[in-house]
């Protein structure tokens, strides 16, 4: 290697979404309209849970603690790349790549483990009522929150502390709209494929855990729908149900086909688009989904406008 390749790079360069100059602005105003809808939603949603004390129970608990990482993963990816759609500078430190990575990590592995105890909440409170005050009590709900929370700190930790060890000299561009960990990977003068082992073994345990435990529950409560005789609750049940396993199976969806899915070459396109799934559009639908047709949110919304 010459002088020149070998010096250590410093900061990136994000390609972004796309570089054709007529697609900037109508770009920029989509992904700030769904950003500000994404952040009142989220941010609402909280504030009406802490308001409220009708909604101060662990489904709710979980709900308020969802909005708050996907408010979180949104504000980690889309404020940078709004700012770099409008301008010409798509620099970005080291340092804030590694940060920006991070916080999006530990959100959407926190989100793995809330959406995997909000699934196993349905299932105690659909199948064992009686014992739900036992097994889903407030406290315990919240042992649920704090675990998730801290998994998810410490997964991310991980993977930023062995990225710290790589030396960035091949290129300092990205040809993405965020620091994706793969695509360090690819940039790398140093071996990864101890790094990159890492995130295929932690993604299939954690994203697979998780899951299976998310069927498992809902599958239960499915069994249990069926046995109702109420026609009432039977289509209630369904319809909640089903709202949250679109929401589930597009986030985990996106994330296996990134994460976990062997390395089959789906072209960098796909791979954005998975991106923007579980990065923005998600984070986007979770309010509408969760909220907007749970009939005890919308009436504390009509409290608090009353």
């Amino acid at each position: 290697m010459t002088g020149e390749n070998q010096t250590v790079v410093a900061e990136f360069v994000l390609t972004g979404l796309t570089e054709s100059p007529e697609l900037q602005i109508p770009l920029f105003l989509i992904f700030f309209i769904i950003y500000l809808i994404t952040m009142v939603g989220n941010l609402g949603l909280i504030a009406l849970i802490w308001k409220d004390p009708h909604l101060h129970t662990p489904m709710y608990l979980l709900l308020g603690s969802l909005a708050f990482a996907d408010a979180c993963a949104s504000s980690s990816v889309t404020p940078k790349m709004l700012v770099n759609i409008l301008s010409k500078d798509h620099k970005i430190l080291l340092v804030e790549c590694f940060t920006q990575f991070y916080f999006f990590g530990s959100s959407a592995t926190t989100e793995c483990f809330l959406l995997s105890v909000m699934a196993y909440d349905r299932y105690v409170a659909i199948c064992n009522p009686l014992l739900y005050p036992v097994m889903m009590s407030n406290s315990l709900c919240m042992h649920f929150i704090h675990v998730s929370y801290t998994v998810g700190f410490l997964h991310s930790a991980i993977h930023v502390g062995l990225l710290v060890r790589l030396h960035f000299c091949k290129s300092n561009i990205i040809d993405y709209f965020y620091c994706e960990i793969l695509q360090l990977f690819k940039i790398s003068c140093t071996d990864a494929s101890v790094n990159v082992l890492l995130v295929l073994i932690f993604s299939a345990f954690i994203q697979g855990f998780t899951f299976m435990t998310i069927i498992v529950s809902y599958f239960s409560v499915l069994f249990a729908i069926l046995k109702t005789k109420s026609e009432k609750g039977r289509s209630k049940a369904f319809s909640t149900c089903s709202a949250h396993l679109l929401s589930v199976s597009l986030f985990y969806g996106t994330l296996f086909l990134m994460y976990v899915r062997p390395g089959s070459g789906s072209g960098e396109h796909k791979d954005r688009m998975y991106s923007l799934f579980y990065t923005i559009i998600i984070p986007f639908l979770n309010p509408f989904i969760y909220s907007l047709r749970n009939k005890e949110v919308t009436a504390a919304l009509r409290r608090k406008m009353k």
